[in-house]
């Protein structure tokens, strides 16, 4: 059985291309739902252990790490899971259960989104 789910961050359009949740932040204000959608996103990545497992999953080779090869942060196992859990509510990583392991991963549009957010374009610079 699979645990995946899509990912609230981004919107599919045309051609298959993928939009940020929200514009840059030079663009224009966000919108409420937008402010939220950010929000989430950044008081998860906001505690250093989940910022070090999405950097760990992120940075894991083939872009999918099993728990069991991530869970060396300082902090006991069960809060290795109550982090991982976190990032997933945030949408910043989807997982799957292979027999006893869950593995995790984080979409490469995820990353690409979080970098649009916090660009700012050289008319606003």
């Amino acid at each position: 059985m699979s645990n995946m789910r899509a990912l609230p961050l981004l919107e599919p359009e045309a051609a298959g291309a993928v939009v940020p949740c929200c514009p840059p932040l030079a663009e224009r204000p966000f919108t409420a739902e937008e402010a939220e959608t950010a929000a989430r996103m950044f008081k998860a990545l906001g505690d250093p252990v989940r910022l070090r497992l999405f950097s760990a999953v992120a940075s894991h080779e083939g872009g999918e790490a099993c728990v069991c090869d991530i869970s060396d942060v300082g902090v006991s196992q069960p809060t290795v899971s109550h982090h991982l859990k976190k990032l997933k509510e945030a949408g910043l990583l989807t997982s799957e259960r292979r027999g006893t392991w869950v593995y995790y991963r984080v979409e490469p549009s995820v990353l690409s989104a979080m970098g649009k957010l916090l660009t700012i374009s050289p008319a606003a610079a």
